[in-house]
């Protein structure tokens, strides 16, 4: 009877062991970037595994409100960290008066370099707080101009970049998208749509709402010709499903979104208009996959992969997703975890 005791014995001391070497985290808190407090949440079932930072896009549509729908599943694998950037969601909740008033955008203007000094500061104080050697970063539209700038700017925090629906050059990217959703409405004899484009003419625009008007035109579009996801991953979590934190995603939305597309008549220069990887930004130390929807009008496929053939990275991958087009829906999700696996070179 005593070996089978000692058996027992031993194997309830090892699980016990791995049980407690296995230690879920799941921490929601604003934290000081940049001179400011940030809201970030971090989330997974070990602590121990590797980090996945999400950069949303937007630049205002922050991701932190969502229940697990997306890429809960993911928590087993990657400990997840999600955070509103400045200028968004809680973060925008946190720092602008109430009333938000005009002066208040005008005083205290967005831009890249800015953010992406937030970002880099955010992955030194994860890397240090999780007690990890390096993040995996994965950003989506204006994530993918952020993430691209954190990965080509220290490389040496980062263990991959994945860029889904990569932004390259936006003035470019933008007026082919002009052209491809002009084509598409006079073939399909949309005369709203073509009423709407001929008023606002090519980009560039000098007024935020122009572009507004015409990414509505390229949505439309891009709705007709590709798989949504579910609409059960846009539902809101409890925590988030109130009042207050609704007005300040949509302040957060407007403020943010008015620096990316510029406004002249306010004095407010366009984030986009300044970016072109093409031209300063080739040469990558980390491994870069692309994640590009197939029906993608707003960052085409062919300006994605022009840049891709062009930069240089220790490894890229590019992926073309059929049936996706800007946004998410499963095959994207698909891809990104995929990616992230390849790059991590795990099973």
């Amino acid at each position: 009877m005593k070996p089978r005791y000692f058996l027992l014995l031993f194997l309830l001391l090892l699980t016990g062991r791995l049980a407690a070497q296995t230690k879920a985290i799941h921490e929601e808190r604003f934290i000081p970037l940049g001179g400011i407090e940030q809201w970030v949440t971090i989330s997974g079932e070990d602590k121990s595994k590797p980090v996945i930072l999400f950069l949303h896009g937007g630049p205002g549509s922050t991701m932190s409100q969502y229940d697990d729908a997306i890429y809960g599943p993911w928590k087993k694998d990657f400990v997840l960290v999600y955070w509103d950037q400045r200028g968004a969601g809680r973060t925008f909740g946190k720092n602008a008066p109430q009333p938000v008033t005009e002066a208040y955008w005008t005083e205290n203007p967005l831009t890249l370099v800015r953010m992406t000094a937030d970002g880099v500061e955010l992955a030194e104080y994860l890397i240090k707080h999780l007690s990890t050697k390096k993040i995996t970063l994965v950003g989506t539209s204006w994530g993918s101009v952020l993430g691209a700038s954190m990965a080509l700017k220290r490389p040496d925090l980062f263990a991959a970049y994945v860029g889904h629906s990569q932004m390259v050059n936006e003035q470019e990217g933008f007026r082919q998208a002009f052209q491809t959703v002009s084509r598409l409405a006079q073939a399909a004899q949309d005369q709203e749509s073509l009423a709407k484009l001929q008023t606002l003419g090519p980009p560039p625009y000098e007024d935020a709402r122009k572009a507004g008007q015409l990414m509505r035109v390229i949505k439309k579009y891009e709705r007709q010709n590709s798989i949504p996801a579910p609409a059960t991953w846009w539902k809101v979590a409890p925590g988030y499903d109130n009042e207050k934190d609704a007005q300040d995603r949509e302040n957060g939305d407007d403020y943010s979104f008015l620096y990316f597309a510029g406004h002249k008549a306010m004095g407010i220069k366009s984030m986009g208009a300044g970016v072109n990887f093409m031209k300063d930004g080739l040469r990558y130390k980390v491994p870069v996959y692309f994640i590009q929807g197939e029906q993608d009008i707003l960052t085409p496929k062919e300006l994605t992969q022009a840049y891709f053939d062009k930069l240089k990275a220790p490894r890229k991958e590019f992926v073309l997703v059929p049936g996706a087009a800007h946004g998410h829906n499963q095959a994207v999700v698909d891809a990104q975890y995929t990616a992230v696996k390849k790059a991590l070179r795990l099973q």
